[in-house]
Formats: structure tokens, sequence, C-alpha cells
């Protein structure tokens, strides 16, 4: 009767244990989690946090998510799962400078003319052609607005960045003044070498569209004080007091964008005068880079194929940069899928510099030098491919980060006396070797339309400098995001069953089709035998052979089918074992481990009774 007693006692003492448990879980560690995936996807970086902690007034999050039109969608819905978690995370950490607000815009409702209103774009997806919305709204307390229009999946790794972009546009509405220093045609005008008016640089006309561009030529003495984002194109010549004012802009926290360029080939005059590299070797010094103006990149794997008199040919300068050749982990150049260029310089780290180095675009393994000036004076781009030896890979464009110093001692003579910076520890600023990656001819076709010219972009050119700007443009915790992991997790055994099986049922498809053709080519010939009377009559062996080999078609067939069989037979194999484990063995296993707890804890009762 004891035991009895002594037991109920036990049980009872462990259900009153979970109960006090769970209450004080929830009172004292509501606000605590533990992230414990692989890239932390539920947890937010120390730039999101510092943004923020940086809010002054509320902002309100108006998330749209169609969820009863959505049902069946497996995949959206975990990734709209997984905004909303983010999004919580977000409202967690800011407390009341953050409202968040779920809104399922049904059809034919307040909330969908909501959705409208805001501009947010719904997707057509099933038979049924439902409406799925999946945006994000966000307005402060000044009416400001900003808008996702729809959380694209296959951007996830942006997620992150594109929310607190949002939220730091809203929270330091101000305008962004570009300052942009170069003596190149950016803004069209007339062709010295045809006499025609040029239009304006596409990519600067887009620049124009987003942000307040002030233009400089060379000549100008320094950068305006206003200046948020400096974006200098192809220097030459730049006078000493220029160099000092964007030393002093760069070293006082200001963000700079750099093309350099060892031959500026986009010049009408450059096929005249030869290789006209780009000059800043003082300041790349001072921020522990070097530049090698005098030789040009080629690239035997990245090269273009371009139409030439006498036909088609690849031209080992001009380079094409797929998404194997940009820096997956920025943000600038996560999401781009092709850069074109013409004769890049290569950027180079100086020994024992404290100054962080990130790589943002690279050459492939199979690319070379050759001198600029002689890179000028070549006609036949055949030659390039005929005098190319292997080299390594090169840093096509990088950004530099964290310490650096000045390039001047002292305030030069005859510019203005100030406060003279001596070194930083905030430096940002982005670094590209080529000047043509910026005109339209690499990315950029022109068509017309009922009078009107239409741009089409085949390359990602125009994006890249947007992005950076927009980059660049933002504080410093904004600059410090990376994309992030992925939600979604691969089944690689899975994939690699699958990778297995369908390299077998290609080899044995080739291998059906080239009997088929074989068998084609012999039905033709005994077509031609048959002469002009258009009959086909074949020999017993002829007969024989053909129906030969359609038994070995239905054969080969079957096999075909047995791949795919065993193929689905495999995956259903490993499913079964992993449903085992989740459904049968996790359990077992947590029951015999709280079965071992209650003995421990009943022994222990017994003995203070």
């Amino acid at each position: 009767m004891s035991n009895k007693l002594s037991s109920m006692l036990a049980a009872v003492l462990l259900v009153l244990v979970f109960f006090v448990l769970v209450l004080l879980n929830n009172q004292l560690m509501g606000g605590f989690r533990a992230d414990l995936t692989e890239d932390r996807v539920y947890s937010l970086s120390a730039g999101s946090k510092q943004i923020l902690k940086e809010l002054d007034e509320p902002v309100h999050l108006y998330f749209f998510y169609s969820d009863k039109a959505s049902k069946g969608m497996t995949s959206l819905r975990n990734y709209a799962n997984r905004v909303e978690s983010l999004l919580e995370e977000y409202s967690s950490l800011a407390g009341d400078k953050l409202v968040l607000h779920k809104i399922d815009p049904e059809p034919f409702s307040e909330a969908e003319d909501q959705a409208s209103q805001f501009g947010l774009t719904a997707a057509t997806i099933g038979a049924a052609g439902d409406s799925v919305y999946l945006g994000l709204a966000a307005r402060n307390a000044y009416d400001d607005e900003r808008t996702i229009a729809f959380f694209d999946p296959q951007k996830e790794s942006s997620l992150e960045y594109e929310l607190s972009k949002l939220l730091y546009q809203l929270s330091d509405p101000q305008p962004v003044n570009v300052t942009l220093v170069t003596d190149l045609a950016v803004q069209g005008g007339q062709n010295p070498m045809t006499g025609r008016f040029d239009p304006p640089w596409t990519s600067f006309t887009q620049l124009q569209q987003l942000y307040d561009v002030e233009t400089l030529g060379s000549d100008a003495a320094g950068l305006p004080a206003d200046t948020n984002v400096l974006v200098l194109v192809h220097p030459q010549n730049l006078s000493e007091s220029m160099l000092y004012s964007i030393d002093q802009y760069v070293l006082n926290g200001g963000k700079a964008l750099v093309f350099l360029d060892p031959h500026h080939e986009s010049d009408p005059m450059a096929a005249m005068g030869g290789a006209n590299g780009s000059e800043l070797s003082q300041l790349l010094s001072a921020w522990g880079a070097e530049f090698s103006n005098q030789q040009v990149v080629l690239d035997a794997a990245a090269g273009l194929e371009i139409r030439t008199q006498t036909g088609t040919t690849r031209h080992l300068g001009f380079l094409g940069l797929d998404q194997g050749r940009l820096d997956e982990g920025d943000v600038i150049t996560r999401d781009l899928d092709m850069l074109n260029g013409a004769s890049f310089g290569y950027f180079t780290r100086q020994e024992n510099t404290p100054t962080d180095w990130q790589p943002l675009l690279y050459s492939s393994e199979s690319a070379a030098v050759i001198d600029s000036s002689s890179y000028a004076m070549i006609r036949d781009v055949s030659q390039l491919s005929a005098d190319f030896e292997q080299a390594s890979r090169y840093t096509l464009a990088v950004r530099l980060s964290g310490e650096a110093r000045s390039a001047f001692e002292s305030v030069p003579e005859g510019t203005e006396k100030g406060e003279h910076q001596l070194q930083t520890e905030a430096l940002n600023v982005i670094l590209v070797g080529d000047t043509d990656f910026l005109t339209d001819r690499f990315w950029v076709s022109q068509s017309n339309f009922f009078g009107q010219t239409i741009y089409t972009p085949f390359a990602n050119n125009g994006d890249f400098l947007t992005n950076a700007v927009e980059n660049l443009s933002g504080s410093d915790a904004l600059i410090s995001i990376r994309s992030r992991g992925t939600f979604s997790r691969p089944f690689e055994v899975v994939e690699k069953l699958t990778v297995k099986a369908e390299q077998s049922f290609r080899e044995q498809e080739k291998r059906l089709q080239q009997q088929l053709e074989e068998t084609e080519r012999q039905l033709a010939q005994l077509q031609e035998q048959g002469g002009q009377s258009g009959a086909l009559v074949l020999s017993q062996q002829q007969q024989q052979m053909l129906d030969d080999f359609m038994q070995q078609k239905v054969d080969i067939r079957k096999a075909l089918r047995e791949v795919r069989h065993q193929l689905d037979k495999d995956i259903e194999q490993l499913g079964t074992i992993l449903k085992f484990i989740n459904i049968a063995l996790a359990p077992i296993v947590l029951v015999l481990l709280l079965g071992g707890l209650f003995r421990l804890f009943r022994a222990f009762a017994g003995r203070s009774l």
C-alpha cells in the first residue's frame, strides 16, 4: 500500500514540477531564443540589431500572406513561415518601435484592396489561377512608405538584408547625394570620330533616377560637403587638392566606389592614342591595395565570343564573369548572373596591411596578363590566343574595409586648412578594375519601339552599379550585413541517388539513340535499293535484322524502366528508414529516457520518505 501511495505521490510531483517549469519558462525566459540552425537563419546579425536600436519612431509592418489561398503549396508556405518567423524576431528585438500586423488578403476583401493600395504584387499560382500575396508594406510615423512587392524564395539568402534595408530607409528618409567624378562622356555628347551625338550611358541614367547625382570633372578642386557616396570613374590627372579631398572624405567615414582601368577602350580615340590607364596609386597605397594599370587580364575560360570580319572568334580580353566568378557572400553580387567587361586590370593586396580585403570579382584559373600598350595596338584578336600563356587567377574587384591611413602627412599647400585626419578604422571602399564595364555595349541592347528607344539588358552590369551605390549609401550597420544561409536544406543522399540513376539512365538512353540512328541509316539504304518502283522489299536476312533490333529496343526500354524503378525503390527505402526513426525510434528513446528519470525520481522520493 505504501509503495502504491509513493508511486502516486511521485507521479503527482512530476506533473507539478512540469507545470512549474513551463510557467517559469513562459514568465522568465519568454524572450530567450536559441537558434540551432547551421547558418543561424532565424537570428539577426549585429548590423540588423544596430538598425533596430537606432529607430526613433515606431514603424508599422503589414505582412500580407494568403494563408488560405496557398493551401497545398508546401514550398511557398514553408518560405512564408520563414519570412514570418524572421519578422517576429525583428519585432521581438525592437519592442514597441516595431509593430507587426499579419494580414490574410482573401479575394474581394478589404485586406486585398489594402494590399493593392500598397502596390504589392499578387502571384498567380496553381491551375485555378488563384492570386497569392506574400509581400510586406511598411510605414513610419511620417507616413513614408516602403514595400517588398513579393518575397521571392530564390532570393532567400538576401532576405535579412532586404528587410533591414527597408527599415533603414524608413528610419533615415533623407535623399542620397552621389558625387560622380569623371572626364568620360557618361552624359553623352558628340563623338569625335563619327560626328554623331552619343546618348548618355544607361548605367548612369538609371542611377540618376534613384539618387541625386552631381557630376564633376577631374579639374574640380574638391568634393561637395553633402556627398553621401563618391563614384570615381577612370581618374586621370586629378589635382592634389582633389586627391586630398577624396583622402579626407574616405578617412572621415565617406563611402567610395572606384572604377579603374588599364585601358579604357570604349573611348573613341583609344584606337589612335594607345593605352590610357587610370592613375590613383597614391591613394590605393594608403588603402593597402595596388592596381596594375599597365597590364590587362586575359582569360581563356571567360573570354566572350565576338564577330569579326572573318567570322566569330573568342576575345580573351572581353570577359564574361558568371556566378562562379562572383562572390556569393556579398549582397552586391549575390543575385547577379553575368557581368561583362573589357581589358580588366587586377588588384593585389599590400603585405602587412591592416585593411580587410574581400574580393568580389575573379578571373578563372585560366588567366594571364599582357602589357596594356601591346594590347591596345592589337587589331587581330586571334593573336591574343596565339600568344596566351596561362598563369593564375586574378582579383578584378575588391571591397576594402577596416583600418587605413592617410596618403598625406600634412595638408597640401594651397588647400583649405582644416582638421587633418591621419587614419581611420572604418574604411569603406569598393574597387573595380574596369570602366568599359559601365558602357552600354557590354550589358544593354537598344531597339526601336514605335519611335521610342527601348533598352534591354543582357548582363547585370547596371545592377552591380546600383547595388553597390545602394549598399554604400546605407549605414555601416547595413553595409555589414552579408547574405545569409537558406532555410531549405537539400536531401543530399536522395540527390546522390538521383544523380547516380540519371547517369545510368542517360548512358542507356544515348546507346538506344545511337542504335535508332543506325537503323534509320540502314532503312534509308534499303529504300534506295528499292529503285524507282517505290516498293521496299526486304530479304529474309534484312527482315531478321530488323526484328532483332525491335526486340533489342523493347529490352532496352525495359531496362530503362528498371533503372527508374530501382531509383524510386531506393528513395522509398530511405524514406521508410527516416519515417521509422522519426515516428517510432525517437519516441521510444524518449519514453525510455523519461522512464529512467521517473525511476531515479521515485528512488529519491522513496529514500526521502
